[in-house]
């Protein structure tokens, strides 16, 4: 089989051809300090790259982190009330109508383990614009 040279991989086709070589190295066992074990990680690297890159994935709105946590442990509104100042405020946060606060990030984080970093940005505007209202004009 034909070694190929590493470079920066650039389309689908490279990357196939690189992941399946990393598979074919990885399979050998090799020692980390040899040719050949060098050889992988630097593969191995360019294959993360591109993947980091190629497959990337948005973070998620914080709005949607929250709903995303309450569905995967099963809670409602009402649990997670607490940790956001009560029921009242819970309602307006997840309506979008109230930013979180730094310590709603805290005790989501601590609470639910969700990441602060996903908590820390501004949610998705989903406001309603409303017209301004024209007023009368009054005679004198």
């Amino acid at each position: 089989m034909r070694t190929m040279d590493p470079r920066i991989i650039k389309t689908d086709e490279q990357h196939r051809i690189f992941l399946a070589e990393v598979e074919r190295l990885a399979a050998l066992n090799l020692d980390p300090e040899s040719s050949q074990g060098l050889r992988l990680e630097l593969l191995a690297k360019l294959v993360e790259d591109y993947e980091k890159t190629r497959f990337a994935f948005a973070k998620p709105d914080p709005i949607d982190a929250i709903l995303f946590r309450m569905e995967q442990q099963g809670l409602k509104q009402k649990d997670i009330a607490p940790y956001l100042g009560g029921k009242n405020r819970a309602s307006e946060v997840l309506a979008r109508k109230r930013s979180l606060t730094l310590p709603m990030i805290r005790s989501l984080y601590k609470k639910l383990d969700i990441p602060p970093g996903l908590l820390i940005r501004e949610p998705a505007a989903r406001y309603r614009v409303r017209r301004a209202v024209k007023r009368p004009k009054v005679k004198r």
